[in-house]
């Protein structure tokens, strides 16, 4: 599995759910449907999803994440990514190229209006629990290979300092900061 068949795995999930907008839906019906493939699919499919962190990996993306939720820890991040993920490939894009792109989304408005956190940990388990499905094993040892690189000094500062992040990402600070 590459990253396009990846994301279009992702996309018949979303297709397949009542509420695309549910991630934990999509991360069982992506898990459902990844389940059925073949066990080297499932495996590759694992290093493609820590790909897709390790690409939205970045200081700004994290900023973003800790003004969506009113804070965010590593684990925090971690489960904002799985959260971002399911929403689909042009959202993902779209976002980490432009983290202040969040505010533009309605489902975050909706968020933002109820208190909801944007986080997901079930996407970040779709081919574990694919394999287990499938073979009754864990992954095999190794798998995934994840390097993660060097976060952004120019973005070493204070999340909590209201004003900073309200340069930084304008859009998302006026939803979010209110």
């Amino acid at each position: 599995m590459n990253k396009q068949q990846f994301w279009e795995l992702i996309a018949a999930a979303r297709d397949q759910v009542i509420a695309p907008h549910e991630s934990e839906a999509v991360a069982r019906e992506a898990t459902s449907l990844l389940a059925d493939m073949p066990v080297e699919e499932i495996v590759a499919a694992e290093q493609v999803l820590w790909d897709l962190m390790v690409e939205s990996y970045t200081n700004p993306l994290w900023a973003a994440a800790y003004i969506a939720n009113g804070g965010c820890s590593d684990d925090g991040f971690d489960y904002f990514r799985g959260w971002l993920i399911a929403q689909g490939r042009e959202v993902f894009e779209r976002v980490v190229a432009d983290p202040d792109a969040l505010a533009g989304l309605p489902i975050v408005q909706a968020a933002a209006a109820d208190g909801v956190d944007l986080e997901d940990e079930d996407v970040l388990g779709i081919a574990w629990n694919a394999h287990i499905t499938a073979t009754g094993d864990q992954l095999p040892a190794g798998a995934p290979t994840i390097r993660y690189p060097q976060l952004d000094p120019s973005w070493a500062f204070d999340f909590s300092d209201s004003d900073e992040m309200a340069r930084r990402l304008p859009r998302l600070a006026a939803l979010c900061l209110q």
